[in-house]
């Protein structure tokens, strides 16, 4: 993190004037002294890496190499490190260290704590009747489920079956409620009986939640004050972006590319569907055993709901992990084959009938070297000094890598990977074709990357624009889109029962909640 900051100011410093530099220099020369060697060490070559290590901010273990994403500097510029001056930064180091320590004073002691549960079990923090559902959009609220109409009222929620067909009250929240003044039919009955409603749900990954950190925060030559406007929304959604992404996305995108998603799909096909959806994924490595957590997170009653779609997609985290000996700690077969078996009895006694389950496979990461190694990082364009290739590297020393088996330049270790996430895959496909439950069928479907960029070249598109070009390894919102396209007209045509009949009272459905003032 320091590395990344810094390496931004420093740039802001090169690509604008020499005046800017000069009274940058000056405001330098204000600051108390024991500070000023930080700040003008910024402007003396001393690069990021210098800069961050002097603060001891970048932790290294006895005998470990340096981390490094620069090239080192100058001799003598490293002499000036190790002198004793340098010390002068540990009152710095320890303002930095102590915010972590926050959570220490007894007024917010309680909120620390309510923050850690609610991102541990991914529950929205503002959800005042406790039915999984929130009017709140960040802090897995409404951007990872479907909004809640009435947070005061445990049985009014997203994707359950209407109470006597919400005559009086909308009490699925799909916006669609009262009586027709012409006949006496309420319109849910009228427009959505017998009209096969499902809602969909995401069990995923960084790549289900959408993981994307904008370039524009990290590449100078674009930024500026409206680069940030974002900020505080993205660091409140864990650096995702549910609303936008392939399974759940709801909202027409600002990151780049568009929204097209499954769940909007589900919703024209049968405008009953609105705001039947959830997404259930995390950014940090967790085991594919997920029947705990699935209890926390899933919010589905199974006498009172609608059946759902499950897409199972953790497309990466099974053979994904920073770790030095990286195959060691990757996920077995038969650990596989356990592990996905249990989550599945788990989904069977909480899923209404009628639900089904998609299996995705997990991705071919090879792509991510070969198409991007080369190219420069948004960090290193302004001077063409950091490649993806350097940023891997990076990562990798510092042991906090994506995923060690894949961002590597050993392409023995790149074949191994992708052959250990083959044979999960095949897992997966074994289970789709054997296993038998009583509330949902189960079906199994490659995640079709290859595919994404065959298409997006007939677009006139690069296969490196379907990685996100901060982190190097998550898809892109292009490839999020291009995926839905693909897995829906697979699910069309192979399986159409998954879907659902298109509802007919679309048009009429639409007509009626403009004229109730609903948007």
């Amino acid at each position: 993190g320091c590395v990344l900051v810094v390496s931004v100011i420093e740039q802001l410093a090169q690509w604008h004037n020499s005046t800017v530099k000069a009274a940058m220099e000056r405001l330098c020369d204000y600051i108390p002294g024991k500070y000023q060697l930080m700040c003008h060490m910024l402007f003396r070559e001393m690069n990021a890496d210098v800069v961050c290590h002097s603060l001891r901010l970048c932790k290294q273990d006895p005998g470990q190499l340096l981390c490094h994403l620069y090239s080192p500097p100058k001799l003598h510029h490293l002499c000036e490190l190790m002198h004793p001056s340098t010390f002068i930064f540990l009152p710095l180091q320890k303002s930095f260290l102590g915010f972590s320590s926050v959570c220490a004073f007894p007024l917010l002691a309680n909120l620390c704590e309510k923050i850690k549960y609610v991102l541990r079990n991914k529950l929205p923090f503002e959800d005042f009747d406790g039915d999984k559902f929130s009017t709140f959009p960040t802090l897995r609220g409404y951007h990872w489920r479907g909004r809640d109409c009435n947070d005061k009222n445990t049985a009014v929620y997203p994707g359950r079956r209407p109470d006597n067909w919400d005559a009086k009250s909308d009490s699925n929240c799909n916006g669609i409620w009262g009586v027709d003044p012409k006949d006496g039919i309420p319109y849910e009955e009228k427009f959505c009986k017998g009209a096969d409603s499902k809602g969909v749900v995401l069990l995923g990954d960084s790549a289900g939640a959408h993981f994307h950190i904008p370039p524009e925060w990290m590449t100078v030559t674009q930024m500026s004050v409206k680069s940030f406007a974002t900020l505080p929304m993205a660091f409140s959604d864990e650096l995702d972006w549910p609303q936008f992404s392939e399974v759940t996305g709801f909202l027409n995108s600002t990151i780049g590319g568009w929204t097209d998603s499954l769940y909007l799909r589900l919703r024209k096909r049968n405008r009953c569907n609105h705001r039947d959806l959830q997404n259930i994924s995390q950014n940090v490595y967790f085991p594919v055993n997920i029947a705990p957590y699935f209890s926390f997170s899933l919010a589905r009653n199974q006498l009172l709901d609608n059946p759902a779609i499950v897409i199972y997609a953790t497309i990466g985290n099974d053979v994904c992990n920073g770790e030095r000996d990286t195959l060691a700690h990757m996920t077995t077969p038969k650990e596989m084959l356990s592990n996905v078996v249990q989550a599945l009895r788990y989904l069977d006694a909480h899923l209404p009938n009628g639900s089904h389950v998609i299996l995705t496979g997990l991705v071919d990461g090879r792509f991510l070297w070969d198409n991007l190694h080369d190219r420069y990082h948004p960090l290193g364009q302004l001077n063409k000094d950091v490649t993806y290739s350097q940023l891997y590297s990076f990562l990798n020393c510092l042991q906090v890598s994506p995923c060690s088996g894949w961002l590597t330049p050993n392409e023995t270790l790149r074949n191994l990977t992708s052959e250990r996430a083959l044979q999960l895959s095949n897992v997966l496909k074994e289970i789709a074709r054997s296993e038998k439950y009583a509330n949902f069928d189960i079906f199994y479907m490659d995640f079709p990357l290859r595919q994404m960029a065959e298409e997006w070249r007939k677009m006139g598109g690069e296969p490196w624009q379907l990685i996100e070009s901060v982190d190097g390894f998550h898809p892109s919102q292009i490839a999020a889109a291009l995926g839905t396209g693909i897995t829906w007209q697979r699910v069309l045509h192979e399986w159409p029962q998954v879907l659902g009949k298109e509802n007919p009272f679309n048009n009429e459905i639409e007509a009626i909640f403009k004229d109730q003032g609903g948007h």
